[in-house]
């Protein structure tokens, strides 16, 4: 029997920050089988140590008072808490998150972010929708009342809600984001036949942002952004070239009712793949801490000698810094054709973050007209929840980029990082990263050939 798509959103509610996966199941959406729930996670019950959970101190004590104001209420004074950028403005029309009926093409909800925090506004809305990048529990969720009740504000941490979408094979297994694209009606319902697709750097650029609103310049590249597709008369197939190139989005909507008139080019591809990264960080750590607590466990039941490991341990250790590299080094980025360029000076507000080494360079470089980043490799390696990862994995990950950037692995996946490029990132790692563990800075004699393919 088929489900009519109103009456199935009307019932998938979920918390998302980002576009969210439709019409699954919730067999589906929680594939993982909790097992972050149980120990050494214990994910719910675990007290969360992240910028959110800090603010919250920091405003308890009373070092720090938001201020609720118009129609935005806290908005503008948790991002400047949080120092999140106005620039990374993101607008989404799709109703796909918790509050659905604030959404609409004429009333999208904004996304803003930083390296370690997502803030979702709704015209309207009861509350801001926060997620925040934990050093132990990945994503941990909050809503934030808009309404202005009296005394301190409080953050609520929000679990099970969120994580029927938010913990499935679409986040790696554990608590996560997902940025979709999807044709979207007239009403804002995702038209569900006409399928969705899970975006990140990977995905090829014309079929990203449906469902969402696009400023920048990207020449005769074609995306899905800006689309409002007649559902009735929708055959799959929907001419969009009035949506491209487009620097103003006051013929869609009220632009004045949000704190800038932009839904950045830049600021979405960012956002993209930093969701990307930090799903592969926090899956390497649940997958690590599980890996060494079932092997504890099992080395105390077959009485194995101190220090013995099963061989299952050690693999899925690897296989999981073998993903997060991947994200880190941009395996399978999706090029560029023509220059893209963003309207907000998001990219100028990004790239000045730094930190830059003695020839001011810095991972947070942008090409934009080949690949996203100058130097193809993550800025995420500076933050927290990576330089938190145990031990393990962190020891591996670092082991697997000396090994790519030094030029001793030449498989094919890396093929597209050139001797500049591997030089070039090397040189910033080494004067950006003092504390990099040992096995980075061991000297690997190049080999030819492939290696692990």
């Amino acid at each position: 029997m088929q489900i009519p798509h109103a009456a199935l959103w009307q019932n998938v509610v979920s918390l998302g920050l980002l576009v969210m996966v439709s019409g699954i199941s919730l067999s589906e959406s929680r594939a993982a089988g909790d097992d972050f729930e149980g120990a050494p996670i214990s994910y719910s019950d675990s007290k969360p140590d992240n910028c959110i959970s800090r603010l919250q101190e920091t405003m308890d004590r009373g070092d720090l008072t938001l201020t609720r104001d118009g129609e935005q209420g806290y908005l503008k004074s948790f991002l400047k808490a949080l120092d999140v950028p106005v620039e990374s403005q993101t607008l989404v029309f799709s109703k796909t998150s918790l509050q659905i009926r604030r959404i609409t093409p004429r009333t999208p909800r904004a996304l803003y972010f930083s390296d370690d925090v997502y803030v979702g506004y709704c015209q309207g809305g009861d509350v801001l929708e926060v997620s925040a990048v934990d050093r132990s529990l990945g994503t941990v969720f909050y809503t934030l009342d808009q309404r202005g009740s009296e005394g301190v504000p409080r953050i609520e941490r929000r679990t099970d809600q969120c994580l029927v979408c938010h913990a499935s094979s679409r986040t790696e297994g554990v608590p996560g984001h997902v940025v979709r694209s999807l044709h979207v009606s007239q009403s804002g319902y995702p038209v569900l036949a006409a399928g969705s697709r899970n975006v990140n750097h990977t995905t090829p650029f014309h079929e990203r942002w449906g469902g969402w609103y696009v400023t920048g310049l990207h020449g005769s590249q074609k995306h899905m952004g800006n689309l409002i597709v007649d559902e009735a008369r929708f055959s799959g197939e929907a001419d969009n070239s009035a949506g491209h190139n487009t620097t103003s989005l006051t013929d869609y909507f009220d632009t004045d009712r949000y704190l800038t008139p932009h839904s950045d080019i830049v600021a979405l591809m960012v956002l993209e793949h930093q969701v990307l990264v930090h799903n592969r960080i926090t899956s390497a750590n649940f997958g690590t801490r599980l890996a060494l607590d079932y092997d504890a466990m099992m080395s105390r039941e077959l009485k194995f000698p101190e220090g013995q490991r099963l061989e299952s341990t050690t693999r899925r250790i690897r296989s999981a810094g073998d993903k997060l590299v991947d994200s880190l080094l941009f395996v399978d980025e999706a090029p560029l054709s023509e220059a893209v360029t963003g309207t907000s000076g998001f990219a100028e507000k990004f790239a000045a973050a730094g930190p830059r080494d003695s020839q001011g360079r810095s991972l947070r470089d942008f090409d934009m007209t080949r690949r996203m980043f100058r130097y193809p490799c993550s800025y995420l390696i500076y933050s927290e929840a990576f330089r938190s990862l145990p031990p393990d994995v962190h020891t591996y990950v670092w082991m697997r980029l000396r090994d790519v950037l030094s030029g001793h692995d030449q498989s094919p996946r890396f093929a597209h990082l050139s001797a500049d490029d591997r030089a070039a990132i090397t040189e910033i790692l080494n004067e950006t990263v003092p504390d990099a563990p040992a096995v980075w800075r061991e000297s690997v004699a190049p080999e030819t050939g492939d290696s692990e393919g």
